[in-house]
């Protein structure tokens, strides 16, 4: 998954506007979020299209560091800078400015000091398999392909055991960023079913490195009957990367929407 490590914190009150975007983007166009020197990115591309829009570099800081190949259908960015057009034209100019694969869907004036990853206070992830001999061509890349039948029922009846306030280590990738708790409450793991797409849905105040794509992976191994609901509790308490071995690939993933408190949603006058 993404990586939500904490965040900084915001930058003091700067007399630029303040813009939020809201994005959808094909992860499979990308590197990944994050500018890559040499590689497509999606912050690279939302630069390069503010700087050709406004006439000067800006720094679009997005909610989420979504990986190589996952998706995005409400990640949210910000920017700070002057325009040299209205407003209300930005939305359609940053849009001409991107390819198909990226959109911009939403772009608004936000208060001086908001910070699309600080300022968020719960995140929606959504995780779609294909669950199927079969994986038609135009859902590669955009599922994760689990040919093997899988047994819902019990997936299903395994996701409560990780709602709540837990510490996730064990579904933590280790990284180089400094983080200062693994502890995450993890409101909502929501199975949906329809004949062949399994949709798995996490809410949570914040994720840990790849979370969702580990906890992914050991639902579904409940589904191929490796492991139980008894286990999966097990390897929860057990607060040890180890225990969790294994990670869905990024292909499932869609950051799906971003929470913010009603102030730092309000348009500024």
């Amino acid at each position: 998954m993404s990586n939500d490590e904490q965040a900084p914190s915001a930058s003091p009150a700067d007399p630029k506007p303040v813009f939020r975007l809201t994005l959808r983007y094909d992860g499979r166009a990308y590197y990944g979020w994050q500018r890559h020197e040499g590689k497509p990115t999606v912050q690279g591309a939302l630069e390069a299209a503010v700087e050709d829009v406004v006439g000067t570099r800006c720094t679009v800081r997005g909610s989420s560091r979504t990986d190589r190949g996952a998706h995005a259908d409400g990640q949210v960015a910000h920017f700070a800078a002057h325009l040299r057009s209205p407003a209300e034209d930005l939305l359609h100019d940053l849009n001409a400015q991107l390819s198909s694969e990226l959109e911009v869907l939403r772009c608004e004036e936000v208060a001086p000091g908001f910070h699309a990853q600080a300022d968020a206070r719960a995140k929606t992830y959504r995780f779609e398999i294909w669950n199927a001999p079969e994986c038609p061509p135009a859902r590669v890349g955009l599922v994760w392909h689990v040919p093997g039948r899988l047994d819902v029922d019990a997936m299903q009846a395994a996701c409560p055991v990780l709602v709540g306030v837990h510490d996730f280590a064990s579904f933590a990738t280790k990284t180089n960023y400094n983080r200062k708790s693994t502890v995450r409450n993890l409101m909502q793991v929501e199975l949906t079913y329809e004949e062949p797409l399994i949709v798995l849905r996490f809410r949570a105040d914040g994720f840990l490195y790849k979370m969702v794509r580990n906890l992914v992976r050991a639902l579904v191994k409940v589904g191929e009957g490796r492991s139980s609901r008894d286990q999966l509790e097990q390897i929860l308490a057990a607060r040890d990367r180890k225990s969790a071995a294994g990670t869905a690939p990024a292909s499932g993933l869609y950051l799906e929407s971003i929470e913010y408190a009603t102030e730092q949603e309000r348009v500024a006058p």
